[in-house]
Formats: structure tokens, sequence, C-alpha cells
């Protein structure tokens, strides 16, 4: 921040550490060009920024044997992948219920009658099926409207609301 500095036509000034081999000491940017410059600089989600050599590469034969979670080539779990149970992906990991709870705060698994665990068998969601189903049971359907308007977040409060 001691090398940026804003100047009187807006722009901003970047003093540099070294001069470059033509002389140049400063560089002079809009601040949307600056901003551009930053975001490149930022690497995209769970992209590997380390990368290991020796024991610690991916496909050393002694990395299971020196790593907490004892994974690599050389692990025990590299036999038949037949026999092999599958390994779930973590983001599948969670059920319909763990979601449904974690984002809507709703509790579906016990059973009101019994107190079993419950689990969904289907996800209606088409809006003609919905209000066909309603109708059987002779229900009213959602207003169509009111079913399709998208939520929206709410913008943070003014200085006039507050006072």
């Amino acid at each position: 921040m001691k090398r940026l500095a804003l100047t009187p036509s807006g722009q901003v000034r970047y003093a540099l550490k070294t001069p470059y081999r033509d002389g140049t000491t400063h560089i002079v940017l809009e601040p949307l060009d600056l901003m551009a410059r930053l975001a490149a600089l930022v690497p995209p989600p769970r992209m590997q920024l380390t990368r290991f050599h020796g024991v610690f590469a991916p496909h050393s034969k002694l990395r299971a044997a020196v790593t907490p979670a004892h994974r690599g080539v050389g692990s025990k779990g590299q036999g038949d992948q037949a026999t092999d149970p599958p390994i779930t992906p973590r983001d599948v990991a969670m059920t319909w219920a763990q979601r449904l709870k974690r984002v809507f705060g709703v509790e579906i698994n016990p059973c009101a009658r019994c107190g079993g665990k419950l689990k969904v068998i289907a996800s209606i969601e088409e809006l003609q099926v919905i209000a066909r189903i309603l109708a059987h049971l002779q229900k009213t359907a959602p207003d169509r409207q009111q079913a399709e308007l998208p939520l929206r977040a709410r913008a943070p409060p003014t200085q006039a609301r507050l006072i």
C-alpha cells in the first residue's frame, strides 16, 4: 500500500521495487486495469499451487508410508478394483435430508407416527404435475406467478433507514 498512489487525474500510480531495464520506476494504470491485473493473479478454485517431489510426489512408492492418510501407489488400498468398495465423493456424501436440514432448517428424518427414519423417494419439480396432484387431493395449487418468483437478496440498509 505504501507504493500505491492516486494521481490528480484519477489514475493509480504504482512504484516498482526495482527499476526495469529501461529505467521505468513507476507504472500508471486506470483503476479498472489495476483490478484486472490483480484478478489475474488469483488462482481458480481447487487449483493446486504446491507441487511435491521425491517421497511426497503423487506417484511415489513410499508416499503411503509417510503421509497421514496412507494414500499413494504403495498403499494397501491399491488392490483389486472389483473388490474395493466405491469411494463416495465428498460432494455426494450428504443425504437429501441432511441438505434440507442444513439449508432450510427442515428436519425430515424422524417419522411423526413411529419415529423411524424417513427417506426421499421422489422429488416433483414441474408446476403442472404439482397442480394436478394437488387438484386430485382437492387442495388448491399455489399461484403460478408466486411459485415462479425467484428469491432475491435484500439490499443493505441505507443511512436514512438506520436513523
